[in-house]
């Protein structure tokens, strides 16, 4: 069975379904294939124990675009609530509130700490140089001493290399605030606190609200849909999808990860681009979701976070202090713990079971004081596509497959798996805008731009992680 498209889409994240969502309402005809059940990737949101939880702590921030945020205000309204960030971030034996507030770190920290941190700051410009790693960047940035007490085995952790082995652009791309005198602006800036988006439902209301505009105005959205092979032309695209379906179009967006792309495509990706798709690493990750029955939350944090190398966990999160909702059980609460891993057989983390997992939550929670949890039980996902690591080295193999897909005709690639990049969601769907905006209307019909997409990933190159 054949069907065509002005425009077919893989994946149904937040680029995918902002993408389709814009090229329907601009009149096109739009397919979207999606390998899972559901819509939303790692965006989605979904019910534990009745309470509705995410694929970790995830926030729309401030940051996102005025256009773009209007057109969410716009789908979501009064549920897209506005709350304060109020975290915890665990440095040394002590607690330190996250953002970082002046008075806050002046407390918690020891006074040879705050010591040695402003020393370091008033020498940094004698550190200024060119860094060759992501530790070199940090501690020439922010001195020895925040690094070595932060940013290092939070690295550690969360990416499975020392900094010594990660590219500096990991810094770039993941550390806005980078030397201490960003740090103190930051700290210092007047108004009110820092503050993040966050919908009632969860954020994966997010993606369902742009989902159900996406099909309102034509979009065909095909779940449960594996595509087998891809062949690009001059005149368009061809899919084929394991169900047999044989499907055209204009041009194909696809948000897969480089590496899957590069076993999609017919003819076969050149040898060198296998070997440079093979390179690449993600880091994958444990959600080990646990059910806290209680009259009262576990905690009054939205997220805590773990950088030290006591345990394996980097970040709790209790997703009903992200938002108010009267939906919101009352005597028990869901807390998130994010453990990052490989997916990989004999990695111990990735294999463990829901009992070993609690478990270790629940040292965690008692070697550092926390709270006590009254677990009523225990649910578990495995994401295995999580942070790209930016090992030295990977600047190459990214560059070599970036120029090998972008001389796919009818074939354009973004989103943060397409582009190997940390991206928020607002940078996702900042990609979804421009790929939309580059296919021109033309007295001969749609015409893709590759002045203005040029423009465009010129623009994504700046993109730095808001956390």
């Amino acid at each position: 069975m054949s069907t065509s498209a002005d425009l077919i889409v893989l994946g149904a994240g937040p680029a995918g379904l902002a993408a389709a969502w814009r090229a329907a309402l601009a009149g096109r005809s739009v397919i979207v294939l999606e390998r899972a059940a559901t819509v939303g990737g790692m965006a989605a949101s979904f019910d534990v124990a009745g309470v509705r939880v995410d694929h970790g702590s995830h926030r729309l921030h401030p940051a996102t675009d005025p256009r773009i945020m209007a057109d969410l205000r716009g789908l979501l309204g009064e549920d897209l609530q506005t709350r304060p960030r109020h975290g915890r971030l665990r440095v040394g034996e002590r607690w330190v509130g996250f953002p970082l507030r002046p008075a806050d770190l002046a407390r918690s920290l020891p006074p040879s700490t705050i010591a040695r941190i402003g020393l370091e700051a008033v020498s940094a410009p004698l550190r200024r140089g060119t860094p060759t790693s992501y530790a070199d960047a940090l501690r020439r940035g922010l001195g020895p001493t925040l690094y070595e007490s932060l940013y290092g085995p939070f690295a550690r952790k969360l990416w499975g290399l020392p900094g010594t082995e990660i590219d500096p652009e990991q810094a770039r791309v993941r550390v806005r605030a980078d030397t201490p005198w960003k740090i103190a602006r930051r700290m210092l800036r007047r108004g009110p606190g820092p503050v993040f988006l966050y919908p009632r439902r969860g954020f994966g209301q997010i993606v369902d609200a742009v989902c159900a505009a996406a099909v309102e105005h034509g979009a065909d959205l095909r779940l449960g849909t594996e595509v087998t092979r891809v062949l690009p032309g001059t005149d368009g695209v061809t899919v084929h999808t394991a169900a047999g379906e044989e499907l055209t179009a204009a041009r194909l967006f696809t948000t897969a990860p480089l590496p899957v792309l590069a076993r999609l495509v017919d003819p076969p990706a050149p040898a060198h681009a296998v070997a440079d798709a093979a390179a690449l690493r993600f880091r994958a990750m444990v959600l080990v979701y646990l059910v806290h029955s209680s009259p009262r939350r576990w905690t009054p944090f939205d997220a805590t976070y773990l950088p030290d190398s006591g345990t394996p966990i980097t970040r709790i999160s209790e997703p009903a202090n992200y938002r108010v909702s009267a939906d919101d059980p009352a005597g028990r609460t869901v807390l998130c713990c994010e453990i990052p891993c490989t997916a990989a057989a004999d990695d111990p983390v990735w294999t463990a079971s829901p009992d070993a997992l609690a478990d270790l939550a629940r040292d965690t929670v008692a070697r550092l004081g926390l709270p006590p949890l009254h677990l009523d039980g225990v649910e578990v996902r495995r994401l295995s596509h999580v942070y790209p690591i930016y090992a030295h080295g990977y600047r190459d193999h990214v560059a070599a497959l970036d120029t090998w897909a972008l001389g796919l005709p009818s074939v354009t690639t973004f989103g943060r798996l397409g582009l190997f990049v940390h991206d928020n969601t607002h940078h996702a769907f900042a990609m979804a805008y421009a790929a939309v905006a580059a296919l021109q209307d033309t007295p001969g019909g749609v015409r893709w731009s590759e002045p203005a997409w040029t423009a465009a990933r010129a623009d994504f190159r700046e993109h730095v992680v808001e956390d």
